[in-house]
Parts: structure tokens; sequence; C-alpha cells
């Protein structure tokens, strides 16, 4: 937990003043002279961004039946097994003492220099990122406080309600994008994302403020309306050019490769035969089959079975594994798996923000009255780019012709004649399919929307009463080393439970 860290880089420091008292010369013996003795804004951001991109749940994408295993540990995350409930305390444990004071150690470095206030607005633009990325799991975080073990020996932060940092992550993006000066400097090469433009930063920001707004849409439709309609004016992403992604290599150590995939590899398919699976993983069975049902050309692209040792992307054979198996099955090698040039490619592109989701988003807005484009227009649009961003992730395999893909969408219109909810059916179960490998994105906007209307999976043992996570819980050592604001989130929010809805997951 990120204060039992501070509290031991204290401690160190403080017997490391001692001991020079006591060792001639030791300062000098003991300091690393390629190291810096001040913080370098450059280097820690391009570590944040590493650091944000791979900080992800992989367990959601069992949660939103892309994949699942046989194996009851690997298969949490479709099985909801009750013995295996911390591994949804990942995120958090992860976020705070990596990406959150790294961007604090950014921020404090430059938020004094008036020429570094594009570094500075970059950075808070990819802090709103990332703490909307912990919260929208967990519900009410750390966050007024959440870097106070470093600055201030505050190790006990206070958690805030998530209606507050939600209000603060808007006000943060607004601001921020609006502080870009062309005339000053910027992290060029050690932006990962997008190599210092500042005109795409502002995209990117308008981009997760309209993602921000439109989670609120239940709680307080008002006020996401504002909002949604302050970052459509702003300008958000609709070209591909513009999509917020980093790019990676399949080279040196395992930072420059693409997390999501190297998870994957690494856990299940390194050996690339179908059958020799360390932890059980296959494709779900309602992935596949939506895919395969309808004549959806990313089934070639996301997935393979092997036969005779050798993948095969024929439609015909691909299958899904049920998450109801509790031991290996016979015909294990006869279901489908991500293929190895795409989904699994180590030097793919992760993708963070797409043109897809913007053009799903601003459907949505259509439909609400709080936008002025057409939603079928929109809706198709967000079909193509969905499409298309696989020859983004993996350039050459990931490709899809036009004509397959005016072919899908000549099939899947729509509904002009449908009513809101069967519109939005429609729209977020395209978004399902797109927001594939991230889980997460695709876990909020489930509880958000109700869609795709997924059927939870009922496993022997399950922690959830056989229903579909609301939200994850918070490590056990919250409940240790900061026990007096655990307690008072919890009094707050509801239990620390996977059912307990967070402030924007209203029925």
């Amino acid at each position: 937990m990120y204060t039992q860290k501070y509290k031991a880089v204290l401690a160190f420091l403080l017997g490391a003043v001692a001991l020079t008292s006591c060792t001639k010369d030791f300062q000098e013996i003991n300091t690393d002279p390629e190291a810096s003795a001040t913080v370098q804004p450059a280097f820690v951001f391009t570590k944040a961004l590493y650091d944000g991109a791979k900080n992800n749940l992989n367990l959601l994408l069992g949660t939103m039946q892309y994949t699942t295993s046989f194996n009851d540990v690997a298969g949490f995350g479709s099985k909801y097994v009750s013995s295996q409930s911390q591994q949804s305390s990942g995120v958090f444990g992860a976020a705070y003492y990596q990406e959150i004071n790294e961007l604090a150690l950014v921020i404090n470095a430059v938020g004094q220099n008036p020429d570094q206030v594009n570094l500075l607005a970059s950075a808070r633009i990819w802090r709103a990122y990332c703490y909307s990325r912990i919260t929208d799991l967990y519900g009410d975080i750390p966050y007024s406080e959440a870097v106070k073990g470093y600055t201030e020996a505050n190790y006990k932060p206070a958690y805030d309600a998530q209606k507050n940092i939600y209000a603060d992550m808007l006000k943060e993006l607004d601001e921020a994008a609006k502080s870009f000066n062309p005339a000053k400097t910027n992290f060029g090469a050690a932006d990962l994302i997008y190599a210092g433009n500042n005109d795409k930063w502002k995209k990117f920001a308008y981009s997760l403020m309209l993602r921000l707004g439109m989670r609120m849409t239940k709680v307080d439709p008002v006020l996401a309306e504002t909002w949604v309609k302050k970052a459509i004016a702003g300008g958000v992403i609709t070209d591909d050019a513009d999509i917020a992604k980093i790019n990676y290599l399949n080279a040196g150590q395992d930072i420059n490769k693409n997390p999501i995939a190297l998870k994957l590899y690494n856990d299940d398919y390194i050996k690339a035969d179908g059958n020799s699976n360390t932890e059980g993983g296959k494709y779900q069975e309602p992935f596949i089959t939506y895919l395969k049902n309808n004549k959806d050309p990313r089934l070639a692209i996301l997935s393979v079975v092997y036969v005779n040792g050798a993948p095969d992307t024929s439609s015909a054979i691909q299958k899904g594994m049920p998450a109801t198996l509790s031991a290996k099955p016979t015909n294990f090698v006869t279901y489908s798996e991500p293929n190895q040039k795409t989904v699994l490619l180590l030097s793919g592109a992760k993708l963070l923000f797409t043109t897809a989701e913007s053009n799903f988003l601003l459907a949505e807005a259509s439909l609400r009255g709080w936008y002025t484009g057409d939603a079928s227009t929109l809706y198709e649009a967000g079909i193509k780019s969905a499409m298309k961003q696989w020859a983004i992730i993996a350039p050459g395999d990931g490709a899809i012709s036009d004509l397959q893909i005016n072919t899908y969408i000549k099939y899947h219109k729509l509904n002009a004649a449908g009513t809101f909810d069967q519109k939005m059916a429609q729209i977020y179960t395209e978004f399902w399919l797109a927001a594939f490998p991230d889980a997460q994105e695709a876990f909020a906007s489930y509880r958000r929307t109700g869609y795709p209307a997924l059927v939870p999976v009922v496993y022997v043992g399950n922690a959830t009463g056989g229903k579909i996570f609301r939200r994850m819980l918070y490590p056990l050592t919250e409940q240790n080393l900061n026990k007096a604001s655990y307690n008072a989130a919890v009094a707050r929010q509801g239990a620390d439970d996977f059912m307990t809805r967070i402030w924007w997951d209203k029925l």
C-alpha cells in the first residue's frame, strides 16, 4: 500500500542522514554519478504515461464476457469466485505509488514556471485520465490528499466522494485544455501519446470530458448535458490521426511492450498451440457467438482455432468456451483464442481514446437532443472506425476492407423506428465490440447503459450472488493502514462489496 511504501522511504532517508555523521565521504562514495539530484519532468512524465497505460484490471475481460478459463483463479473475472476476490484491488494498489505520485512530481516541478504551461497542461490531463480509471472501478478513493504521503508525510489520506472527484476532474480538463500556449515549450519526444502536439492534447482533454460527462447521465442529467455540450464545443476526437494511443516495441524490457497483450501472452498463449494454455484461457462463448452470428469481419482478425498445431481463422470453426467449466474439457483445443498477430501483438498500439468511442458517445448525445449531428450517421461512423482501428493496432494483419465494413453496416443500421432504449442497445453493443480489449471501458459503459445485455454467469462459490460486478474491492491493506479513512468511505458510499453501486451507477 502506498502509505507503507512512503514510511519505508522516509525511514531510509532518516537513516541515511544519521550515517553521514559517522562515515567520512559517505555521500560521495554512495552517490550514483548517473542519477539526477532533481526531478527531470520529461523522464518522469514518460514513466507516468507507461504506468498509467499498463495499469489495467485484466480480469474484467472475463466479466465483459470476452474471455474465460476453466481455472477458478484465472477465471475469477468471469466466475466471480469468492476466494479470489482480492484480485480486484490490483489497480488501486498499483496506481498511487506509480502514475499518481509520478504525476505529482511532474506537476510540482513545472507548475510554477509559466514557460512550462504546456507541460503542466498535459500532466493534468493525464492525471485526470488515470484518476478516472481508478474511481470508476472503486468509487470513493483518496484524491485531494492522495500524494501527501510523499509531500507532507500524511500517510492516511482521506477518501473523496466520487461526486467531488468528478467535479474536480472535469474542472481540471477544462482548465488544462484552455491553458495550452503554442509559443511555449512542450514535452516533445518524451510525450508518448502526441509527441507534444498541443492541439491533439486539447482534443484528448475534451474527449475525456465527453466520456466523463456521459457517465453522469443517470445520476445528474442536467450536469451531464452541461459538460457534454462543453466538450463538443471544445472539439473532440473525430479523426483517426488524433486517437490517443501509445505505440510499443517487441524489444527490450517489458515496459516497451503492449501491456494487455503481454499479460495475456505470458499467462496463457506463449506456446501458441491451442492446448498448452497455462491458465486455461480461451475466448468466452457470448463474444465469439455474437461475432459469428452477425458475420462480423473482426472475427477473423481477432480469433484463431489451432488445427494440427496451426492457427486457423476460418469463421466456421470459431467457438467460444463456456464460463461454467471447472476442469479442462477434452475438446479444449477446439475453442477459439486470441490471434497472436493482432490481439497478442507485443508491438501493437494501446488505444486510450478512439474515434469510435467519440462517435458512439456523440450518437447518444444526438439521441438526447444535446448535439445536432445525426445519430444514425454517427453510429455508422463509430462502427467503421472501430473496425479500422485494428489496422492501427496491428498494421497489415489488422486490416479490414471497406467492402467488408460497408457490408456489415448494411445489415446493422440503427433502427430509425426504434425506441431510445432500443437505439442505445444497438450503440452500446457495438461499443462493447469496439472497446475490446480495453475491458475497463466496456465495464464502465455496461454499468451505465446496461448494454450489451449480458447474462451473468452462475458458478458455485461466487461472490456476487450470480450477478455481474458493480465495483471492485479496496485492498485489505487499506483496512489495516488507513482504517479511519476507509471506514468513512464505506459509511458514505456503502459496503466494500462487489454489488455496491458507485455514485454515477444508479438504477
